[in-house]
């Protein structure tokens, strides 16, 4: 299931901005199927590769704040 999500993000990012960048493509590698999810919907709204950008940067961040959460909830 996770390979049919990935492979769906790369065909929509290719089909809204041509040519991917590799290190786009390791980042997709990189995410979790209710990343890619969340990714294939953001998607809709995107309007330029920086939009991307800016999707993963915010992922980022809510990564860190979950881990941060859990930490917090063991001390």
């Amino acid at each position: 299931m996770e390979e049919g999500a990935r492979s769906l993000v790369f065909r929509l990012l290719k089909r809204l901005f041509g040519k991917i960048a590799k290190e786009v493509l390791a980042k997709i590698e990189a995410l979790s199927l209710e990343e890619l999810e969340a990714l294939a919907l953001a998607l809709l709204e995107f309007c330029a590769i920086a939009d991307w950008e800016g999707w993963l940067q915010g992922q980022a961040r809510r990564e860190i704040s979950r881990a941060e959460k859990v930490y917090n909830a063991r001390a």
